[in-house]
């Protein structure tokens, strides 16, 4: 149990990584221009579910990819994913030094880490890739997408995770197929020191939380049949970090408040500090044994978390909600 409580403390502190790096990349990404919406359409909601039609796209291709046996393409495009978002990290941090108008540290450090993920894909170079590409990808996401698409954003995947786990399964699916890809979709907390991600196998298709569920087996009384403890490593969905961090990063970016802590306003920090608070509520579930939907738990606390912290800021509802234009 001792072993439990340091991972569930170490994944806290992964996500409160991937926020913190969010939140520091909003500016620089907003400078650098590297919106994702046009001018102007960053409030129109209908960018959230043409997202998350992207999503079910890529989830069926991940899906039917595994079934006809072709991997190492999926691996090859996450790679390619990785490079292309630290690219956009590293070029607002490293030091600009163009060629063929590409910034060519920036390159240098992105496929370097796309080399790193593809040569030894072990736990905490799985860890560092995810924390980067996590927090790069929320905060793109949170300069292009206002406080009402993100909100849309998080209630309809939080509803679609759920069926995903409880009703259709099919994401208990994806993370078995995922866990042989030994990439960043999915964060690495181990609770031994002998444990190696990079030669691991079977096992852990067992012990997955967040989106893709923790599997301990329930048996009378729903007391789990297993220690759910007795197991090498916890892992938690990259997209359980980067989604509600989405929201946290729009809220710094869209809102017109002071600054409380490093200049991010009260309803950024109390959506953060909600995700977290869900992330243990989660955890709970995953040490008992039990599957469960992460996504539910960990939007529905950035959402809560932000609109407490808007209504203290003294921001009107309607406003918080992004739903004034519309009244």
């Amino acid at each position: 149990m001792k072993r439990a409580l340091v991972a569930i403390g170490a994944i806290v502190g992964l996500f409160v990584l991937v926020q913190i790096i969010a939140l520091s990349l909003v500016a620089p990404f907003d400078a650098a221009g590297y919106q994702a919406v046009p001018e102007g359409q960053t409030d129109d909601p209908v960018n959230s579910l043409v997202y998350v039609g992207g999503i079910l796209v890529a989830t069926g291709v991940m899906l039917a990819a595994f079934k006809l046996g072709v991997d190492e393409l999926i691996r090859g495009l996450i790679a390619l994913s990785a490079a292309t978002i630290s690219y956009y990290v590293f070029s607002v941090v490293l030091p600009v030094v163009e060629v063929a108008g590409v910034s060519a540290p920036a390159a240098v450090a992105a496929l370097g880490l796309a080399a790193a993920l593809l040569a030894y894909p072990e736990w905490y170079v799985i860890d560092a890739a995810g924390v980067i590409m996590g927090g790069g990808a929320a905060g793109l996401f949170g300069i292009s997408f206002g406080v009402l698409p993100a909100i849309v954003l998080l209630t309809v995947l939080a509803v679609y995770d759920a069926i995903s786990v409880y009703g259709t399964e099919h994401m208990l699916e994806l993370a078995s197929g995922v866990m042989d890809l030994k990439m960043p979709v999915l964060l690495v907390v181990p609770l031994s020191l002998s444990y190696s991600f990079r030669t691991s196998e079977g096992q852990d298709r067992e012990e997955m939380t967040g989106e893709a569920a923790t599997d301990g087996g329930a048996g009378e009384g729903g007391e789990p049949e297993t220690d759910p403890t007795d197991r090498d490593a916890f892992f938690i969905g990259l997209g359980d970090a980067v989604m509600p961090t989405v929201l946290v990063a729009s809220a710094a970016h869209f809102l017109s408040l002071p600054g409380v802590v490093g200049g991010v306003s009260l309803p950024a920090l109390t959506a953060a500090a909600g995700t977290l608070v869900g992330l243990v509520v989660l955890m709970r579930f995953v040490v008992r044994g039990r599957a469960h939907a992460g996504l539910p738990l960990l939007n529905g606390g950035a959402i809560g978390g932000y609109l407490l912290g808007a209504v203290v800021a003294g921001v009107p509802l309607v406003e918080a909600l992004g739903i004034a234009s519309y009244l």
